[in-house]
């Protein structure tokens, strides 16, 4: 059967479903727009089908039945796909996730950065490198007076 055989209230609806229904061979592509011989099979398939009376949902279930769920560009929501449907919205809350803290990361390196250019971490080097002057002045002390006793 051939859509062009359809009156236009016919060819509305064939239009609506063919639209729905995803090409098996092309796969990115409605049945509507493929060219495949499948496709042209499958558009005859659904005249026929408004011709004998069947709803949208009626040849949409049919189609669905013979070809998988893959066939439909709107499938179902169901507890088999659930994954599908959920996964976007699961990748994006990682996404802000992970940019928080490397936002929160970049933060505490730019705090660190300005308080070294301040001089905030500087006193602590002074006061560490002074720590180590006395240490080795108090050897040096201790063995000039060893020196002395000595001789």
């Amino acid at each position: 059967m051939s859509p062009e055989q359809l009156n236009p209230e016919q060819k509305a609806k064939y239009k609506e479903v063919a639209e729905e229904l995803r090409c098996l061979v092309c796969q990115n592509q409605s049945i509507a727009d493929s060219q495949a011989g499948l496709a042209t099979d499958l558009k005859g398939i659904i005249a026929e089908q408004i011709i004998q009376g069947k709803s949208k949902s009626e040849i949409k279930s049919f189609m669905e039945a013979r070809y998988g769920e893959f066939i439909l560009y709107k499938p179902a929501y169901s507890s088999e796909n659930i994954v599908l449907w959920i996964a976007p919205f699961l990748v994006l809350l990682v996404a802000v996730i992970l940019a928080k803290r490397v936002i929160k990361s970049s933060n505490a390196i730019k705090a660190v950065s300005t308080s070294v250019e301040s001089g905030t971490l500087n006193q602590n080097k002074d006061s560490s490198s002074n720590w180590a002057e006395a240490l080795y002045s108090q050897e040096s002390d201790s063995k000039n007076s060893k020196d002395t006793k000595d001789h």
